[in-house]
């Protein structure tokens, strides 16, 4: 369990003990730590407000999951943990604030006068990825407009997680555009900071599955988005709408969300095809210029999720990571398809100031 950085805003990557632990042992112990999380922030009037659990094998897993409902949003993804692991995951602790559950999907956490949604695990059976997508996001603006808030106004950061990504991503790709175009997020407006990437649903029927994270209270112009020019290009020009990254600046915090990003130059041109070691040097390196535009580095950062296609990359890109970041970061690698094959690895993260 590593450190969390920010005395406010904590993060915790979980992992089990041992991957010769049976998986009942490993779920028993990931539950085991979140409670202990759970006990210790109370003490200093905090919350676990999100749960990411990372599954090896979704089909097979389900009846390891809790029973009931938590207070905290959890989200539930089918990728390996390349460590050989059954199942770990993502923790954020806020502190101050009041949960509470507004449908199956959203909670929302009060935190003063600002309100945080985090809604996760949103799904639907459809012929086509294009479809579900569609579907998805339907349901999420309906949600969005009952609480008095906009897909354009209020949504800050998305995930979707797509079956066979080679196959299925365009249909999300297609799906999203038609669906911002109807709500107003243009080239001329904005998009919303995003990953798309490889992995499997809770929903047997299910080709996407997203994650959301929007907020109330905070006004449009404390919401700013990230291009790094002199390293990425504009997604709008390989047909792609999303935001490289958003900052969105609270009272007496500043928040950076980070999309998913690969070695790309500012042509959209993929960078050192092939070489993995190279591809994740790119992928820091325009990540540090992201975070650089809202006035933070690495020293900000709070973790990191780390995508591979090729499990046969995690030794490498594992050694890469902890000789940069030592323990003071903590990160996961999952095996997770990014949505061009030229791309071997892609990675996320959040910093906050």
């Amino acid at each position: 369990m590593a450190t969390p950085i920010s005395s406010r805003d904590k993060y915790y990557i979980l992992r089990v003990s041992s991957t010769t632990l049976s998986v009942q042992q490993q779920f028993n112990e990931i539950y085991s730590q979140i409670r202990v999380l759970s006990q210790m922030s109370k003490l200093s009037r905090s919350s676990v407000v999100f749960v990411r659990l990372f599954l090896s094998d979704v089909d097979n897993q389900l009846q390891y999951l809790p029973k009931e409902q938590p207070e905290y949003a959890l989200s539930v993804v089918g990728q390996s943990p390349l460590d050989g692991s059954k199942v770990s995951a993502l923790v954020y602790i806020m502190q101050g604030v009041i949960i509470k559950r507004l449908d199956d999907d959203t909670i929302a956490v009060e935190d003063g006068e600002v309100v945080h949604y985090w809604t996760t695990n949103v799904r639907f059976g459809g012929e086509t990825s294009k479809v579900q997508t569609r579907d998805i996001f339907d349901r999420y603006i309906d949600g969005l407009r009952e609480r008095g808030l906009t897909l354009l106004d209020n949504c800050v950061r998305t995930w979707f997680y797509v079956h066979d990504v080679d196959r299925n991503y365009q249909g999300v790709v297609v799906g999203r555009n038609e669906k911002f175009a109807e709500e107003g997020l243009t080239t001329d407006t904005h998009f919303i900071a995003s990953t798309g990437i490889g992995g499997d649903s809770i929903g047997r029927d299910s080709l996407v599955q997203m994650d959301a994270y929007a907020v109330g209270g905070v006004p449009t112009s404390d919401i700013h988005f990230l291009y790094a020019k002199s390293h990425l290009n504009s997604t709008a020009e390989y047909g792609v709408a999303f935001e490289r990254g958003t900052y969105v600046d609270y009272p007496g915090i500043r928040r950076v969300f980070i999309s998913g990003t690969a070695s790309i130059d500012n042509r959209g041109e993929v960078l050192y095809e092939g070489d993995v070691v190279a591809q994740t040097g790119r992928a820091l390196e325009n990540i540090e210029v992201l975070l650089s535009e809202a006035d933070t580095t690495f020293d900000n950062v709070q973790y990191f999720l780390v995508y591979l296609r090729d499990t046969a990359d995690y030794t490498v890109v594992r050694d890469i990571m902890t000789e940069r970041f030592g323990d003071e970061k903590p990160f996961v690698i999952l095996h997770a398809p990014v949505c061009r094959p030229k791309w071997l690895v892609e990675i996320e993260c959040v910093a906050i100031r």
